[in-house]
């Protein structure tokens, strides 16, 4: 009889941040999604030439599929996180903008929050880029 593998602290980290992201992305489409378009600056939907709302659902949506590849694309473990990593990267000039201008959004109604979750991006793009790495 084949002896089962016990989960890693990496494995049960890469399925704790599937499920982060995969929540997250749920609230930008359900529940959070008025509130979010707080967090996007003006000048994004002048680069991108939409509105805010499309911001935030697309971002909701490249959560979700970011979730969802990372625990059914096994082989590309590597590149999913280098992604997530770099989503993480590329929505923080809407966290600094939020807390710039003050405005609260869904969990983050205090100033001292959103300078807070300033401080929390870069953990979150280290926990992307360790736990799709081999040892």
């Amino acid at each position: 009889m084949p002896r089962r593998r016990r989960p890693t602290l990496r494995s049960v980290s890469r399925g704790a941040l599937a499920l982060l992201l995969v929540a997250a992305g749920a609230g930008h489409l359900t529940w959070g999604r008025r509130g979010y378009r707080i967090v996007v600056p003006g000048w994004a939907t002048r680069l991108l030439h939409t509105d805010k709302d499309a911001i935030v659902v697309a971002s909701g949506a490249v959560e979700m599929v970011l979730g969802v590849a990372l625990i059914a694309l096994p082989a590309e473990r590597r590149r999913i996180g280098a992604a997530i990593a770099a989503f993480f990267v590329a929505v923080f000039p809407g966290n600094v903008h939020q807390w710039r201008t003050g405005r609260p959004a869904p969990g983050l109604n205090t100033d001292r929050s959103r300078f807070i979750r300033l401080f929390l991006q870069p953990p979150l793009i280290a926990w992307a880029w360790w736990s799709t790495r081999r040892r």
